[in-house]
């Protein structure tokens, strides 16, 4: 039986969070979820998390992993939230230590761990998780970040930021770490898979034209239609683009707030004596 997939799209990040499950055993995996973050008041809050829940429950499903794709720039992660109301698995690729050693140092954050040990299971390229009678299987897909993984289940792969709607292309790689070459290489493997594979995005920002939000592709519209990579775009002429592109590229609006807590798998800075914590904001460093 298919696996079920429910999609939850968060318009102030135009972020999509999944819940995929296993219909004959009722087994859940969510992948990438958004915790509500007010940037102006500093107040976050659990909405977009709480509805991913109140799903699972309707249905009667057991949220067994909590899979990130990478450490977003773009979103809070609720991982953590999520972690401590299910009892679920937190999952991120392996190479998330060298994105921790980075930021460590950026937000000069002496109690941030570096190995890893903020989640509670670092994958590598080929990992199996059981997801009840399905498997969700890692592919290391670097490029917009050195630690980026996919998931494949089924006959659906969660790209994370790999790959967007083929009217709007592909991911940057200017952060720290990233590689556009990396990164022309890991769509390659992707869009190597069979033609029917459905491929989902982890945002959408709606394509000049295009009067609706999308989500959902396939291997085979991609490789025809994606403006920045469909076939016939070569390596070269590929990182020529995408390295013009990201320097027009103005910083995601909550990357500071954003990275610090992904890389603590949603958790925030420990509280400081006064009860509270606290996000950093470093000058002149990114």
């Amino acid at each position: 039986m298919p696996t079920r997939i429910q999609a939850f799209f968060d318009e102030a990040t135009f972020t999509v969070t999944y819940l995929v499950s296993d219909p004959a055993t009722r087994s859940a995996a969510v992948i990438d979820p958004v915790l509500d973050y007010d940037q102006k008041s500093g107040r976050t809050s659990t909405r977009s998390a709480d509805a991913v829940l109140a799903a699972a429950k309707e249905n009667g499903l057991s949220i067994g992993w909590i899979l990130e794709t990478h450490a977003h720039a773009d979103h809070l992660s609720a991982g953590a939230y999520l972690r401590g109301k299910t009892g679920a698995k937190i999952v991120i690729g392996e190479h998330i230590t060298k994105v921790q050693n980075v930021f460590r140092t950026i937000f000069n954050q002496a109690d941030q761990s570096v190995d890893g040990r903020d989640f509670d299971r670092l994958v590598r390229d080929g990992d199996k998780l059981p997801l009840g009678s399905n498997d969700i299987e890692v592919m290391f897909t670097p490029g917009h970040t050195p630690a980026c993984v996919s998931y494949k289940i089924g006959d659906a792969v969660f790209v994370g930021d790999t790959l967007f709607m083929p009217d709007y292309g592909t991911a940057r790689t200017d952060f720290p770490g990233g590689d556009a070459s990396a990164l022309y290489r890991s769509i390659k493997r992707i869009l190597a898979l069979p033609p029917a594979t459905r491929l989902f995005m982890c945002h959408d920002y709606k394509a000049p034209g295009r009067d609706t939000y999308a989500w959902q592709s396939t291997v085979a519209e991609q490789r025809e239609k994606n403006v920045h990579i469909h076939d016939g775009i070569g390596e070269h002429d590929f990182v020529a683009m995408r390295t013009a592109r990201d320097k027009t590229l103005s910083m995601p609006v909550l990357i500071l707030p954003s990275i610090q807590v992904n890389i603590r798998a949603g958790n925030l800075p420990p509280p400081e004596q006064n009860g509270t914590s606290y996000l950093k904001i470093p000058i002149n460093k990114l």
